[in-house]
């Protein structure tokens, strides 16, 4: 099989590795799309991810081999790449005093930039009919979203803004929407995502190039500010803007992950009792309701994936490059085969 390996100092390698074999209660999955997330680029960026590391953890694809003991999968099964519940004696890996910057990339597993990941049977969870392998291939950072509002203390009939409107905020917006908020205000200075904003529904997309965020956030609200903020862009000054801009009481929900060190003026916000909720990954319920949503229409895929985001294999280290700077591209998608 063929596998983008990290070399490190942002190098990407293309090189030939044997097929792996399932051991007992695995299964070897043939990856059809695995989508490039915003946490692979930082890895890239900021060079914390391990030489020999193959990354990607957003993908679909089908069951190819299944091990000694395998009882709830077949070959030729289609299935998105995480979600499954682990067993009690799984557990999990994370200390109570885990720290993602330095510990978040320690893993040797071989991921979905190769052509074949092996996975425990209790990992994937399939994939139904009218979903699409495209779509599966979006399933976790949907997942993330529906993390981070499940998470909130966003309620029927709130206003919410998200600050950002890469992959992760488009999917943010739907499922606010979906849980309910009935005003939702997107921040973004890149015209086709902005664009792709409101295809989806946003109610008002401000350009943080021209507008002042905080102003319009608060004339936008009635004066008073949105309910709950997710930042999930991670720029500049980004939070800080977020806790400048929700309203007295609220909520902002920290999404994004900001890896470079940012400011805040907490006398600006403190005396309006803001509260800060960071957010983490996902949790196996968050994948099913994900699909769900999906499945339903309730979050569209439409202007994320789409034949304009599909690259081969040999061109990800162009794209990793494209995405380290400011781009019109809205999400890349590595498709195998």
């Amino acid at each position: 099989m063929r596998a983008a390996v990290y070399q490190g100092s942002q190098k990407f390698d293309i090189e030939d590795r044997p097929d792996p074999t399932p051991g007992p209660g695995q299964v070897v999955v043939d990856v059809i799309f695995c989508a490039i997330c915003g946490t692979d680029v930082h890895a890239f960026l900021y060079d914390v991810a391990p030489p020999g590391t193959v990354m990607g953890h957003e993908y679909s694809g089908t069951i190819s081999q299944v091990g000694l003991g395998v009882t709830r999968w077949k070959v030729g099964d289609r299935i998105i790449g995480g979600g499954g519940e682990p067993p009690p004696e799984v557990g999990t890996s994370r200390g109570p005093r885990y720290n993602y910057r330095t510990q978040g990339f320690a893993s040797t597993d071989v991921r979905a930039y190769a052509e074949k990941v092996v996975m425990e049977e209790w990992q994937p969870i399939p994939l139904p009919e009218g979903v699409s392998d495209e779509e599966a291939a979006m399933c976790e950072p949907c997942a993330v979203t529906v993390h981070a509002v499940r998470l909130s203390q966003m309620k029927l009939g709130d206003s919410v803004a998200v600050l950002g409107a890469g992959p992760i905020g488009l999917l943010c917006m739907q499922v606010a929407r979906a849980a309910g908020a009935t005003k939702v205000i997107v921040s973004e200075p890149v015209p086709a995502r902005a664009e792709a904003a409101r295809k989806l529904g946003a109610d008002a997309v401000i350009d943080p190039t021209k507008e002042d965020v905080q102003e319009r956030l608060v004339e936008l609200t009635d004066g008073i500010g949105p309910d709950v903020i997710f930042e999930c862009a991670a720029a500049k000054g980004t939070l800080d803007v977020a806790m400048d801009s929700v309203k007295r009481g609220g909520q902002v929900v920290l999404v994004a992950i900001v890896w470079t060190p940012t400011d805040v003026m907490p006398p600006n916000w403190m005396a309006r009792e803001v509260s800060l909720q960071s957010s983490f990954g996902t949790q196996p319920e968050d994948w099913r309701i994900a699909l769900d949503l999906i499945r339903n229409g309730k979050v569209s895929m439409a202007p994320l994936v789409s034949e304009a985001s599909f690259l081969p294999l040999d061109n990800i280290q162009e794209a990793f490059e494209a995405l380290c700077e400011p781009s019109n591209q809205v999400q890349m998608v590595v498709k195998h085969g």
